[in-house]
């Protein structure tokens, strides 16, 4: 019995144990590739997005930049020098008697550096409304030439000295007195000694320059 029983225990014991296995799953594996899958595929769409979103606004800010380089191409450029290409001032200091009896102030002249003339024409008007003594009066003296140079400067004294003579000698022939009322302008030496208003126009060089001056007449014969 003893020995059927040792038997038995040899046989049990050469009996291989076989532990038990939890089975494979094979669902969680495909499981976490599939959402490995659609997390790629979902950073992809998201990169994607992205990059359009980004091209959408490059592109606004390009139309952007455009639209304002048109605005800035079609303001108006003001240019650097405006008006007549001379600009004239009487000088404010105060003038000397003249023995002409009249004294148009010295007259400071600024030229447009692109458009200098080297000599030009002092031009004088003067308002002859109220004048009708011995006829109408000449409303108009055109002095000689004269030499100007560079952008800035006056006309020389000597020659506003001349200009003195000459309008007293106007006033005086037609029996002016007290104050009356003057224009100047600077115009191109070719202007002729008797230009209308259409040669006048297209030759001055700078604008009228208005004053009221007194003559007071050295040889009165009226």
């Amino acid at each position: 019995m003893n020995a059927a029983f040792s038997g038995c225990d040899r046989a049990n014991r050469l009996v291989p144990t076989v532990e038990p296995t939890t089975p494979r799953d094979h669902c969680s594996c495909e499981t976490q590739e599939w959402y490995s899958d659609t997390a790629s595929d979902g950073n992809e769409e998201d990169d994607l997005r992205k990059g359009i979103i980004l091209a959408i606004g490059g592109l606004a800010l390009l139309a952007g930049c455009g639209h304002q380089g048109d605005k800035s191409s079609n303001v108006p450029v003001t240019p650097k020098w405006q008006g007549a290409p001379y600009h004239i001032a009487f000088d404010t200091q105060a003038a000397k008697p003249n023995p002409a009896g009249v004294t148009i102030p010295a007259i400071k002249y600024t030229a447009n550096p692109d458009a200098l003339e080297k000599r030009a024409i002092l031009v004088v008007r003067f308002d002859a409304s109220g004048v009708t003594k011995n006829g109408p009066m000449m409303n108009q003296m055109v002095m000689a030439p004269v030499d100007i140079s560079g952008a800035e400067g006056a006309l020389p004294a000597d020659y506003m000295d001349a200009a003195d003579k000459e309008l007293s000698k106007f006033l005086g022939a037609y029996c002016v007195k007290g104050k009356i009322k003057i224009s100047v302008a600077i115009a191109r030496s070719s202007l002729t000694s008797q230009a209308g208003d259409a040669e006048l126009a297209a030759k001055r060089l700078s604008d009228w320059l208005p004053i009221e001056v007194v003559f007071k007449n050295p040889h009165p014969r009226c």
